[in-house]
C-alpha cells in the first residue's frame, strides 16, 4: 500500500504494546496546496494532521477527534480533525507565517508554533443519534514540535506512555510536500521492562520518518524499523485521505439560519453570498436565485 497514503495498526508483546504508523504524503500535500501554506507552516500542519489521524485510530468508540494547538507563535493556531473512517482535514490560522531554518538546518516548527495549550476533543455517538458529552483534555505545549506535545498529552491526560514521531519533508523550488508520515507506539499496562528497553533503543536508532518514506518505505516497514526485534501482529491496514465534510447544501443551510435582514442585505448589496470553509478553503457561491429561494415563504401543503 506504499503508493497511497495509508495507516497500519499492530499489537506486540502479548497486547502490551500497541503501535500505529501512517504515510500521509499526498493528503498533507493536498491540505497545504489548498491553504497555500509556507514551508514551515506546511510542516506544522502536516505533523498535526498525521498526529490526529494516528491518535484518532486508538479510540474504538470514536466518531471524531479534534486536535487543536492554541499557540502564541506566528502560526497563531492549528486545528486538525480526524474521523473514525481514517479521513482528516485541518488548517492553520496564519498559513503565510514562516521562519528561517533553525540551527540544525531544519524547518523551525517549534518557533512558528511557540507556547500555549494543546486541546484534544473526542466525540462519539452523534453519528447514530446518541447525545454524548464530548471528552476534552488539555495540556500545555511543551516543545511546539507537535510529536513531543502529543506524547506529553498521552502521558498526562490518558496515562499512556508513548513514543511519537511525526515528520514532513518540503522539497524546495517549487516548495512541495515530498514526504509525510509518522508512528505512535503505546506501552500498555503489563509491558515488561525488557520489551520497553528494546523498543526505546530501536525507535531512537530509527532513521527519520521522512528519510524512510523518501526511500520508499510504507507504514509496515516503518513500524518494523521502529519496533526492531519485537515481533508484532497486524490488526488493521487501511487507506487514509484528506476529506472535508463541507458541501454546497451545508453552505445553503448556514445562510438559511441567518437573520432574515442579513440575507436580504446580501441580496441587495452583494447580489449573492460567498462562504469559505476554514478546513479546506473551498469557496461556495450562492447566487441571487439561491438567496431568493431562502427568503421565499415556506410552501403550505
Amino acid at each position: 500500500m506504499s503508493e497511497h497514503d495509508h495507516l497500519i495498526q499492530v499489537t506486540a508483546a502479548d497486547t502490551s504494546v500497541r503501535a500505529l504508523a501512517a504515510v500521509t504524503t499526498n493528503l498533507v500535500h493536498e491540505a497545504c496546496q489548498r491553504h497555500g501554506t509556507s514551508p514551515t507552516a506546511s510542516a506544522a500542519l502536516g505533523r498535526a494532521l498525521t498526529g490526529a489521524l494516528l491518535l484518532g485510530q486508538t479510540f474504538k468508540d470514536l466518531d471524531r477527534l479534534t486536535l487543536h494547538f492554541q499557540c502564541d507563535g506566528p502560526l497563531g493556531g492549528i486545528t486538525a480533525e480526524a474521523s473514525s473512517r481514517a479521513t482528516v482535514r485541518g488548517y492553520v490560522r496564519n498559513p503565510a507565517a514562516d521562519l528561517p531554518v533553525n540551527e540544525r538546518g531544519k524547518l523551525n516548527v517549534s518557533g512558528i508554533v511557540g507556547g500555549g495549550m494543546v486541546y484534544v476533543t473526542r466525540e462519539a455517538g452523534f453519528e447514530i443519534g446518541l447525545s454524548k458529552e464530548p471528552y476534552r483534555g488539555s495540556v500545555p505545549i511543551v516543545s511546539g514540535e507537535i510529536a513531543e506535545d502529543l506524547a506529553y498529552y498521552l502521558a498526562v491526560s490518558e496515562q499512556i506512555n508513548s513514543a511519537v514521531s511525526l515528520g514532513v519533508f518540503v522539497s524546495p523550488d517549487p516548495p512541495r510536500v515530498a514526504a509525510a508520515g509518522g508512528f505512535l507506539i503505546q506501552l500498555m499496562p503489563g509491558a515488561e521492562a525488557e520489551t520497553i528497553a528494546l523498543i526505546e533503543e530501536s525507535a531512537s536508532r530509527a532513521p527519520h520518518i521522512t528519510e524512510m518514506i523518501l526511500q520508499g518505505a510504507g507504514a509496515l516497514e516503518i513500524l518494523g524499523t521502529a519496533l526492531g526485534s519485537v515481533g508484532f501482529e497486524v490488526l488493521e491496514q487501511r487507506e487514509v485521505e484528506f476529506r472535508c465534510t463541507c458541501s454546497y447544501d451545508r453552505a445553503v443551510n448556514i445562510v438559511s439560519c441567518l437573520d432574515r435582514a442579513e440575507v436580504e442585505d446580501m441580496l441587495v448589496k452583494d447580489q449573492g453570498a460567498e462562504l469559505t470553509c476554514h478546513f479546506c478553503n473551498e469557496v461556495y457561491s450562492l447566487d441571487v436565485a439561491a438567496l431568493e429561494k431562502i427568503l421565499a415563504p415556506p410552501t403550505v401543503m
